[in-house]
């Protein structure tokens, strides 16, 4: 008795959990081999990258902005450390370095203009997205670059039912959680998300903790785009197009509200998995890819009214 109130209790706490396992179980109906090995080790392949870039987006809209430059910046993030390895010779262990670092700053870069130069997070992360991927294509000339053996191995299975990209998504996972829950970082987040200027009044220095934020989800991006790029085994001018958009679905759907102050990686995690595990669902169903975006829209409009609704119910 205790043991089902309780799985009701985590059901109604995060809808997405729901809405997940209410997906899982229709496709394995309509589509038999969803549910093969291979296949849910595909959901899961499929599902890192754009975890990986929501756990970094998650810190910054738990604190109450938005970054719309993740898709742009993994994409530079890949193409500077390809360029280094191919074009300028350096071994792969410190071109993988460079794009990092690349992702780094792209973020302080971020966290700068909207902590000292007070724009709006809009607008600052919109101007780094045409930036980057502006450099993106002058980097490469618009041609892919070939990846170092150290990034191309990201692609790779350490066996052959556990693939790095699936590892380095749980690896995030659990960073993303001891951040937000265990650290000082963390709780600044929450705070400043919830209310900045009494965080301000309360002593935190919220434009050092924006820096933070911000070269945090820059970070994320850049090992997202070393993720895709390892897939693709080449780093690509149009690589990541749109991703931001999959990211910011992926916190919402999650439970975390727009607003700052309030998001989980749990949930993060469970809304990158509704999205790959729908796309694969429509792609075993052979759904025009064209009805995708529109079936899609619709599930991430659905899951945010639901969860604004449960929330209004839970507050009454």
């Amino acid at each position: 008795m205790t043991t089902s109130i309780d799985a009701r209790k985590v059901l109604s706490d995060n809808g997405a959990l729901g809405g997940l396992l209410v997906l899982v179980v229709a496709l394995s109906v309509l589509a038999p081999s969803f549910l093969s090995t291979q296949n849910l080790l595909n959901v899961g392949v499929q599902a890192a990258v754009v975890a990986v870039l929501a756990f970094g987006s998650t810190f910054v809209i738990v604190s109450g902005g938005i970054d719309l430059s993740v898709g742009s910046v993994a994409a530079l993030s890949a193409m500077v450390g390809a360029w280094s390895s191919t074009e300028a010779g350096l071994p792969g262990p410190l071109a993988l370095l460079l794009g990092l670092a690349t992702g780094v700053v792209a973020g302080l870069v971020n966290g700068a203009l909207v902590s000292y130069g007070r724009l709006p997070a809009f607008i600052a992360t919109l101007a780094m997205l045409s930036v980057a991927r502006g450099l993106t294509l002058v980097v490469s000339q618009g041609t892919p670059l070939a990846t170092p053996d150290v990034v191309s191995e990201l692609g790779s299975n350490l066996t052959p039912f556990l693939p790095v990209p699936l590892l380095v998504m749980l690896v995030f996972f659990g960073l993303t959680a001891f951040v937000l829950t265990r650290t000082y970082q963390g709780r600044a987040m929450y705070v400043i998300g919830g209310n900045e200027e009494a965080a301000r009044l309360s002593g935190i220095d919220v434009r050092k903790q924006k820096l933070v934020v911000y070269a945090l989800s820059g970070l994320f991006a850049a090992v997202a785009g070393m993720l895709l790029a390892g897939r693709l085994a080449s780093a690509g001018p149009q690589a990541a197009v749109g991703y931001e958009l999959d990211a910011i679905a992926a916190v919402v759907i999650g439970g975390a509200s727009l607003s700052g102050g309030v998001g989980r990686a749990s949930g993060t995690l469970i809304g990158a998995l509704v999205l790959a595990v729908l796309r694969n669902g429509l792609n075993q169903l052979q759904v025009s890819p064209f009805w995708q975006q529109v079936v899609i829209g619709v599930v991430i409009a659905l899951a945010v009214l639901l969860d604004t609704l449960r929330r209004r119910s839970s507050t009454r």
